[in-house]
């Protein structure tokens, strides 16, 4: 992967449920962050205004969605979490690659087998594989995988290495123990649960499993998925740009010091 500046390995998580909010945010942003995260909140409430729309409405928005669609060309990590068996996932990765988004996301635990059918139909897309979610502790991670979460972390890892993945998305804190492996050194780490230290915490991820922007890039990781201190931040902070040029700030000097 060739280096990126610091702008571009932000991935803003567009959790806005409209698109005249989603169209301002990315309006506001798009020339100072790398990429915009769509997820289940977005898609789900795009189909539900289409569905609920009179003929003539939905038309309308229908065009207004192409139009965004066209505006994040190039900027789109589809946030699907792709979670069933080889063959369904073989066809809705086939159909992800029409959409063309720079990147798209599946489960890890959906196996060997299904990753390797996603990354042979993912056209040219690149496949992350989600771990272990950010909001998990060990007692949940052991109830669900039977295991920790760094053990269950590494055997995912190498699971999306083997079967032809081309990224990894954990929580901060697992980052280095996956750069200490040399067989990952290739693999895009991309990690949610980042926070600059001015960001307040009112979510439900794990705080235990948390880094800021600079101690995140420190640790090896490529991209940083930051949502809510970018898209709602403190009032001192200011706006939404404001927040994107703060923390692009951050990782710049982050980058600086890991060069020195």
């Amino acid at each position: 992967m060739k280096p990126l500046e610091a702008k571009d390995r932000i991935i803003v998580a567009l959790d806005v449920s409209d698109l005249t909010s989603a169209f301002k945010l990315v309006n506001q942003l798009s020339s100072h962050v790398g990429f915009f995260k769509v997820g289940f909140e977005f898609i789900y409430s795009t189909m539900a205004t289409l569905l609920s729309l009179s003929d003539s409405d939905s038309k309308d928005h229908l065009y207004r969605l192409r139009d965004f669609m066209q505006l994040l060309e190039g900027k789109i990590l589809l946030d699907v979490k792709l979670n069933d068996i080889p063959n369904t996932i073989g066809k809705a990765a086939k159909a992800i690659a029409r959409i063309n988004p720079a990147m798209f996301t599946m489960h890890a635990s959906a196996g060997s087998e299904a990753i390797g059918i996603a990354a042979t139909n993912k056209g040219s897309s690149k496949l992350f594989g989600v771990t272990v979610l950010t909001s998990f502790a060990g007692l949940q991670c052991k109830a669900v995988f039977g295991d920790t979460i760094t053990s269950t972390i590494v055997r995912f890892a190498y699971m999306l290495l083997n079967y032809g993945a081309d990224g990894i998305i954990c929580a901060p804190k697992e980052a280095p123990l996956l750069r200490s492996h040399l067989e990952f050194k290739n693999m895009i780490i991309a990690c949610p649960n980042v926070r600059p230290a001015w960001a307040t915490s009112t979510d439900d991820q794990n705080k235990d499993r948390q880094m800021t922007p600079g101690e995140a890039v420190k640790a090896g990781i490529d991209m940083l998925i930051i949502g809510r201190p970018i898209t709602s931040p403190p009032p001192e902070i200011g706006t939404p740009l404001d927040a994107a040029k703060f923390i692009a700030q951050e990782i710049h000097e982050a980058l600086q010091l890991k060069e020195v």
